[in-house]
């Protein structure tokens, strides 16, 4: 079965940490953190609807400004979600420039920013670029606990860690796969077309079998002859990405729960255990903890990050151990 979206680092792991998140059938993406983004095209960037900050360090955040001016005469609001601040903050950079040139003719830009608190969605904040982006406060939508994004083919969940400062971690879950039989397809001499989004929807929503579908004026299979032949149902993808939090029983509680059975989880591994001291003091985790963490979520794939720059010259240790302790069973 394929994936819904396709997962990958921004950048190299002694860079600034993010994952892009691209959905393979459709023009969009998303974002967890939003650092450098050199990396990323003008066209990838304008892809992407919504952007989950972990928290504002310049690391994780430093890449607003080129999204930014990327998608400023754009249509499409982009979404921000972060932790207590970020909306303060996303005013301060837009104050920061001069915006003369906007007005009532310029594209219906709007900057929306979510705050997560308590484990929920607690404020939202709107910037118009109409409204040369004064804030304006919006009612924050209920979306129930721990939910910072709710669509009908997956949700994104998020947990707030302690990096002496609230530091989010996040997950996509998608909540039904749903793939199509090219092979049933031929067999039956049905065409490929929009009626198989239709036909998959009607499975997520779990619709009642003789629920008939239009392929095409003449054509009309009831969904549970789709099912039978052409449609396969299965667990959706969950890809968890935990950053900048410390070793503390709290901390991993919560992130096994975020995580739990994860496909693929990122996860920091800033220093080596040798250094665990360290890596306290600094509200990091070390490659042991995290592959230890890994372990424990039963996740099916570790991608290691976010590496100090203390450990260049050894460049395969920190993802050496993580895997190690990911993979030990003692």
């Amino acid at each position: 079965m394929s994936w819904l979206v396709q997962p990958r680092l921004v950048n190299d792991p002694f860079s600034d940490p993010g994952v892009y998140l691209d959905f393979r059938f459709g023009r969009r993406a998303l974002l967890f953190d939003l650092g450098d983004v050199t990396a990323l095209s003008a066209r990838e960037l304008m892809r992407v609807s919504h952007v989950f900050v972990s928290h504002a360090h310049m690391d994780h955040f430093a890449g607003f400004d080129r999204l930014l001016r990327v998608c400023l005469h754009r249509s499409q609001a982009l979404h921000l979600v972060g932790p207590p601040g970020l909306a303060e903050q996303v005013g301060y950079r837009l104050r920061s420039y001069t915006w003369n040139l906007l007005n009532d003719e310029s594209a219906d830009f709007r900057l929306v920013v979510s705050i997560f608190a308590d484990e929920r969605i607690r404020r939202r904040v709107e910037f118009r670029a109409r409204d040369a982006f004064r804030r304006r406060d919006t009612p924050a939508p209920d979306l129930g606990p721990g939910r910072v994004l709710d669509e009908e083919q997956f949700y994104v969940a998020a947990a707030t860690l302690d990096h002496g400062i609230p530091c989010l971690a996040f997950a996509l879950v998608e909540t039904m796969r749903v793939n199509v039989w090219r092979g049933a397809l031929d067999t039956l001499g049905l065409p490929v077309g929009p009626w198989l989004d239709e036909a998959k929807r009607a499975v997520r929503l779990d619709l009642p079998d003789d629920t008939q579908i239009q392929v095409t004026g003449e054509v009309t299979p009831t969904l549970g002859e789709l099912k039978a032949d052409v449609l396969r149902a299965g667990p959706g993808q969950r890809i968890a990405y935990v950053t900048d939090a410390v070793y503390s029983e709290d901390n991993v509680s919560r992130i096994l729960r975020l995580a739990e059975g994860a496909d693929q989880l990122f996860i920091e591994t800033a220093f080596l255990d040798e250094d665990a001291e360290l890596a306290a003091c600094k509200y990091h985790l070390t490659a042991r903890q995290a592959g230890r963490i890994a372990r424990r979520a039963e996740a099916r794939h570790l991608v290691p990050f976010h590496f100090s720059t203390r450990y260049l010259d050894r460049p395969q240790a920190l993802a050496q151990e993580a895997k190690q302790a990911f993979t030990d069973a003692a």
